[in-house]
């Protein structure tokens, strides 16, 4: 067996013994490091790596048995394989040193053919052990990538659900929120700067409204172009869920008015927030993501591409919820698809006391 050279430490309080095993192992071309005591081999054991111990058992102020337990009870060192050399050939040492974790165990005087056989074996169970563990790593990390890309495509619940092999999701919600907001003049605005500007804004404005709706605990739905949407109260219901994106749409206002074009002209989005009943869930096999159904979409939409530039617009029903925390301005009715005539509000701000 051909096994690479290694850092071997050799644990022994009798120089010839320790001179005698360093004049065959540098022949095999490893690299040698001596200690006296058990006390001393700790020391050097924790300061740097070694890829094997030869280990006496008789020795003053630390035996072996000690240094073997003290070994196998350290995280990082409990797989560090250790060749015990001893002049005593009861059984009872032997087997002692094997259950405290020993690789194996070699008599005094020692054969060479023998001993060179016992530190290869060792040495390549140990390269497989630490190959073994880059793979494990390796694994544990392609894992986390894989759970970290699945948590920001779905919410956590939904995720933990999906894994277990529930397919489809679908939940129904008694009430939540529905915010969404589109800036205005997009349209114009790819006309009038290339596509990789284009893009660098939408994701430094989009990632300034994921921070924001993380702070406020509101989920992201998804975006499309310039649009973007979210929702409150779920997948774990709230109750508190339209006061979130109520501050959430005013924190985003705040936020876009920090952003320009690249020709230095300011931004301006319209949003529009409706509060109601919705089914939430996850359809499909391929691409799939978690979305919303019910009227309360449709309608919050509405708001949003009838809001003034440069508003939120809500309906009543959102109004009611939160209109002692905050300024509006009601708007009267206006007609909606689908709906006829609404009466929607439009949000200025917090009041003092919120």
């Amino acid at each position: 067996m051909n096994v690479e050279p290694a850092s071997i430490l050799i644990v022994d309080d009798n120089a010839d013994d320790r001179e005698l095993l360093a004049l065959h192992l540098k022949r095999q071309g490893h690299r040698l490091t001596f200690a006296e005591n058990g006390r001393i081999a700790l020391e050097l054991l924790w300061s740097r790596p070694f890829d094997l111990v030869l280990l006496d058992i008789g020795m003053p102020e630390m035996d072996g048995y000690q240094v073997l337990e003290r070994l196998k009870t350290d995280q990082a060192l409990r797989h560090l394989p250790v060749v015990v050399l001893s002049g005593s050939d009861e059984l009872n040492s032997a087997a002692r040193c094997i259950e405290l974790g020993a690789e194996d165990y070699l008599l005094k005087p020692y054969q060479k053919v023998l001993l060179n056989a016992r530190v290869n074996a060792s040495l390549e169970k140990k390269r497989l052990r630490d190959r073994e563990q880059f793979y494990v790593k390796k694994l544990q990390e392609e894992q986390e990538k894989s759970e970290h890309l699945l948590l920001s495509i779905l919410p956590k619940p939904i995720a933990e659900r999906l894994k277990q092999g529930e397919e489809p999701i679908a939940d129904s919600f008694a009430e939540v929120s529905v915010l969404f907001a589109d800036i205005v003049g997009f349209s114009r605005l790819t006309a009038s700067i290339s596509p990789t500007e284009l893009v660098s804004l939408l994701n430094d404005v989009f990632s300034e409204f994921d921070r924001l709706a993380e702070k406020y605990a509101v989920e992201k739905i998804k975006t499309m172009g310039d649009e973007y949407m979210v929702a409150a109260g779920l997948p774990t219901p709230s109750t508190d869920h339209a006061w979130a994106v109520v501050d959430l749409a005013l924190d985003m206002q705040t936020a876009l008015a920090r952003q320009v074009t690249p020709s230095g002209e300011p931004l301006q989005m319209r949003i529009g927030i409706h509060t109601g009943p919705v089914v939430a869930g996850v359809i499909g096999t391929k691409k799939f993501s978690y979305d919303l159904w019910g009227e309360i979409v449709n309608v919050a939409s509405r708001m949003e591409s009838s809001a003034p530039a440069g508003s939120i617009q809500v309906t009543a029903e959102t109004y009611n919820r939160v209109r002692d925390g905050y300024l509006f301005q009601e708007r009267g009715k206006i007609p909606v698809k689908g709906k006829g005539d609404m009466v929607t509000y439009l949000l200025t701000g917090r009041k003092p006391k919120h």
